[in-house]
């Protein structure tokens, strides 16, 4: 198979969101003396992160909006040891969105992969991620070069894997379904996803994942293997 197109995720898949969110937010931790709540930052973090990956599924099956999102997510680790404080969590919420897409972590060979396929390939993000950051962290980390546009999921008001979305980017970018590859960390969001439309996938498989209802086109270990397929 001969592709031209190859949609990336961006967050765990490019760039280092994990990573990076998890640098941030100790930042925060620190920066308004959270450690007076929480018996460490591992602690808050874990609180975070179990009640932020529920309300990115209800997010992405739209039961809540981006701004009932992002006020939960904040106020859940405080609300979990006794501290209402919406003023505190708003403070430290505005102050992550400020900082975090200045990062510049990249996931591992993630720029040399790049640099290997940008000129022979078109290179696009396809991302469930807010316009408002994408942007910037892609400029901050220097590869919103690379990439000839970046379609996101609030461009229509659906998210990965709505089919609706695969379509919407095939056609804003005038790619062929037959000649586009999805390249993605996320199972549900951009393996299942594009197999649903009949593009072909690459999972970039971060977590271990060993079971699969379907074998993906490709199962990446490291994006550098992208270099032996393409």
């Amino acid at each position: 198979m001969k592709y031209k197109n190859l949609f990336f995720d961006l967050d765990d898949t490019i760039w280092a969101f994990s990573d990076n969110a998890c640098d941030t937010f100790e930042e925060m931790y620190y920066k308004y003396g959270l450690d007076a709540f929480f018996n460490s930052f591992e602690h808050f973090y874990s609180l975070y992160q179990k009640r932020n990956t529920e309300l990115w599924i209800e997010y992405g099956n739209g039961l809540i909006k981006k701004e009932e999102l992002n006020r939960q997510r904040f106020l859940y680790p405080l609300r979990a040891v006794g501290v209402d404080d919406s003023a505190l969590a708003n403070a430290y919420s505005e102050d992550f969105f400020a900082v975090i897409p200045t990062k510049t972590r990249l996931m591992p060979h993630a720029r040399e992969v790049l640099d290997y396929l940008v000129s022979n390939y078109n290179l696009y993000i396809l991302s469930n991620g807010f316009r408002e950051l994408q942007y910037r962290k892609m400029c901050s980390s220097g590869i919103d070069g690379y990439f000839k546009k970046i379609i996101l999921s609030e461009d229509i008001g659906l998210h990965k894997p709505a089919p609706q979305l695969f379509h919407f980017a095939l056609s804003a970018t005038q790619s062929e379904l037959s000649e586009s590859l999805m390249i993605g960390d996320s199972w549900e969001a951009d393996i299942v996803g594009a197999k649903g439309v009949g593009m072909h996938q690459a999972f970039y498989n971060l977590s271990g994942r060993d079971e699969f209802s379907f074998t993906p086109t490709y199962h990446l270990k490291d994006l550098k293997e992208l270099m032996e397929i393409l």
